[in-house]
């Protein structure tokens, strides 16, 4: 999915998190916060033991900081060319579909995350967190969180490097947004996994909310997007696969064990994300069953 060339943004959607050396793990106890934050690391494979502490190993270069006015992301052109200014223009983009769609099918106003860039670590409300933790959304400031080199982690991991996958892990990490408008993300839990968990239910809605916002996102007078392909509808699909809960144990050597599951098959989220694209119903994404769409 391109953005148009020549759109240019009102004003900053992101800001830029000031990256550094690590200062101790995530607060895991922290609730569901953190619960959110060591999920994603727990999807990809990892080890949540390595959250709890420093972990060893290198410190993770500070981001460079921009001097006033020095923005590089200022049109639809700029986020073509890069990763982070593609976070930043999705998020706009996300804020036009969901300020129309989420009043209309749900009856619930929407109100805007913040979206954060960071490097190597980032202090959250919901505690500390580095690039190994992936994306994630924090409830407690309302913030989804972007480290771009996961996507080259996604790619390792058997996802496409095309713009619309990049893009879906930014509509996901929103639409965990989207259920706490709902009063829904507290549902989910890490602690308690399996294939018919409500972590699954809650990860999976969160692909389908994914999936509506592409299917809007090209359409109408205040998109700012070129229309979507086939192609680039494959992107998200095969990236969807790929972090599947099967394929990323069988990724890291293990046996595929449904009982741990916390995000859902490969089938599971590659189904989940059409159904809202190919909808754009918010009752298609009522993994919860609680019938509460017009």
């Amino acid at each position: 999915m391109t953005f148009k060339s020549d759109f240019r943004k009102s004003g900053a959607r992101v800001r830029r998190a000031g990256g550094g050396p690590r200062r101790g793990g995530i607060a895991v106890g922290g609730g569901l916060g953190g619960l959110l934050l060591v999920g994603l690391f727990i999807m990809l494979g990892g080890d949540p033991a390595m959250l709890a502490g420093d972990g060893g190993g290198p410190a993770p270069a500070p981001e460079a900081r921009q001097e006033a006015g020095a923005d590089p992301c200022e049109t639809g052109a700029d986020a073509n060319r890069r990763a982070d200014c593609r976070v930043e223009f999705t998020g706009i983009s996300l804020d036009r579909v969901w300020a129309e769609q989420l009043p209309a099918q749900a009856g619930i106003e929407y109100q805007a995350p913040e979206l954060a860039l960071f490097q190597g670590s980032v202090s959250t409300g919901c505690g500390a967190a580095e690039a190994a933790t992936g994306p994630f959304y924090c409830p407690a400031d309302r913030t989804g969180y972007f480290d771009t080199s996961f996507f080259d982690t996604l790619v390792r991991l058997g996802g496409s490097d095309g713009p619309l996958a990049q893009q879906y892990v930014v509509a996901h990490e929103v639409g965990h947004h989207i259920q706490n408008l709902e009063g829904t993300l507290g549902r989910s839990d890490y602690g308690n996994p399996g294939a018919d968990s409500d972590a699954v239910k809650i990860e999976l809605q969160a692909d389908c909310y994914a999936g509506i916002w592409a299917h809007y996102a090209d359409k109408g007078p205040e998109a700012i997007l070129e229309p979507l392909t086939d192609a680039q509808v494959a992107q998200a699909v095969e990236t969807a696969r790929a972090i599947g809960d099967d394929s990323i144990q069988r990724h890291s050597g293990r046996g595929v064990n449904p009982d741990a599951w916390t995000h859902g098959s490969s089938e599971q989220r590659r189904e989940a994300f059409l159904a809202g694209y190919r909808s754009g119903r918010m009752a298609s994404c009522d993994t919860l069953g609680r019938g509460a769409y017009r």
